[in-house]
């Protein structure tokens, strides 16, 4: 009966799990390419560096240590939650227990980590709801922000307990009826002895609550991760892994606009290695289908951490930019016009656009493409690529721009540089001015 159970369980889980994928499967397929996905060595390095390492992340030493302890231990404890849905298919118990001393030393391990990130959790939600840490605030922070975070803190914190509440029983059980235990559990053998005295017959029970808590909250928990923040638990290590390998602050030219320049420079050669059914797309982004699969990648993996927008120079100073709000901004788009877009594709339009609508030109034109977001994010997502694509479709679609921006286009459209003065002119300063001969 208990695999019965657990299969349905397993079965209903991997159905929604599956077909949320495949949803978002399907609006990456609208968004528009970004760059060829090649050198996967230096993808690996940077993806073991960065993502596996956590190497960014200790810029902030305390936290970021703690942090990094929280990602290594689930690594670790992945090994197990793998054998329990082993052990519920086949009624099996420590299935994996042959691989031996590899087992003790994974087992040891993930039991040691269930109680360092039971303790990290207890101070992660400690700072959110006590502590006034300025980054987690801001004009995109909702308060729905904030209870995703919190519930998802607290089912981490309850995972951790099923899982330390699961080795102990395991190992109070094996030794009342002086069986073997397979694994080794340090944290777990200490608990066990508050089971100490109790009928084999209770000891079962708390066992199969905890074990069943523990894996009903994972796939809970995987459920709820592609609607939460913490859907970065997913998807940053593969946005690492597919991070623009050029160095930041290069930007890329347009091909649409590559292939007119080639035209007019020399049309028989453009002409040749132009496709022939070649269409004009939009320049730029306006909406969200407009964007890339990277920036989109970038929005779904973005942890709303705020290390962005607190290095932020135009925001430190008071403008209204802040690159956390553009990526959560492009997600809750994408989000909005999820389902017309799955039914309609393309074409759907509901009136509204990602700009203006939800991001100001005010904000856009604050951005000064130094990259200090960028070079700040633990997940090495690209915030200025995606700022200045945006400006793009305001320049090149509706001729928007800052006045002084519009002065210097007309200057070099007119006199071939961005001043005001014509190219005869340009050196009229310097006819009254003596010049030493050396």
């Amino acid at each position: 009966m208990n695999q019965i159970i657990f299969a349905i369980a397993l079965f209903i889980t991997l159905g929604i799990f599956g077909f949320t994928t495949w949803r978002y499967v399907r609006l990456f397929m609208l968004t528009k390419p970004a760059f060829p996905v090649r050198n996967f060595g230096k993808r690996f390095g940077l993806m073991m560096k960065v993502a596996i390492g956590q190497t960014k992340m200790f810029r902030r030493p305390i936290l970021g240590f703690i942090h990094a302890l929280v990602f290594w231990g689930f690594l670790v404890i992945l090994m197990g939650s793998i054998e329990m849905v082993i052990d519920g298919l086949f009624g099996f118990e420590r299935s994996l227990a042959f691989l031996g001393w590899f087992y003790d030393f994974m087992m040891g391990t993930g039991d040691i980590f269930a109680l360092i990130i039971g303790v990290a959790i207890l101070v992660f939600l400690s700072r959110r709801l006590f502590m006034h840490v300025k980054r987690f605030e801001g004009i995109e922070m909702k308060h729905i922000s904030h209870i995703d975070a919190n519930v998802a803190l607290t089912i981490i914190f309850l995972l951790m307990v099923s899982l330390l509440g699961l080795n102990a029983t395991y190992v109070a059980k094996q030794t009342l009826v002086n069986a073997e235990i397979h694994g080794i559990f340090p944290i777990g053998a200490l608990i066990s002895q508050l089971f100490s005295g109790m009928p084999i017959e209770t000891i079962h029970i708390y066992h199969e609550i905890s074990w069943w808590s523990h894996i009903l909250l994972i796939f809970i928990f995987a459920n709820l991760l592609p609607y939460s923040k913490h859907f970065h638990v997913f998807m940053s290590v593969p946005n690492v892994f597919l991070s623009r390998l050029e160095p930041l602050g290069k930007l890329t030219n347009m091909d649409s606009v590559t292939r007119e320049v080639k035209l007019m420079m020399d049309p028989e050669t453009a002409y040749a290695a132009a496709p022939a059914d070649a269409t004009v797309e939009r320049f730029g982004v306006l909406d969200a289908e407009d964007a890339s699969w990277k920036n989109y990648l970038d929005s779904l993996a973005c942890t709303e951490c705020g290390r962005c927008t607190e290095v932020c120079p135009a925001n430190i100073t008071g403008k209204k930019l802040s690159p956390r709000k553009v990526m959560m901004d492009l997600r809750a788009r994408m989000k909005e016009k999820r389902n017309g877009l799955l039914k309609e594709g393309k074409e759907f339009t509901d009136g509204k656009s990602l700009i203006r609508d939800y991001i100001s030109e005010e904000e856009l034109w604050a951005c000064t493409t130094c990259n200090a977001c960028a070079q700040e994010c633990p997940i090495n997502i690209d915030h200025p690529k995606f700022i200045i694509d945006m400006r793009r479709y305001l320049v090149m679609e509706e001729g928007s721009a800052p006045g002084e921006l519009k002065a210097t286009f007309s200057n070099i459209e007119n006199n071939g540089a961005p001043w005001q003065y014509s190219p005869d002119d340009r050196l009229l300063w310097a006819e009254d001015l003596e010049m030493n001969k050396v």
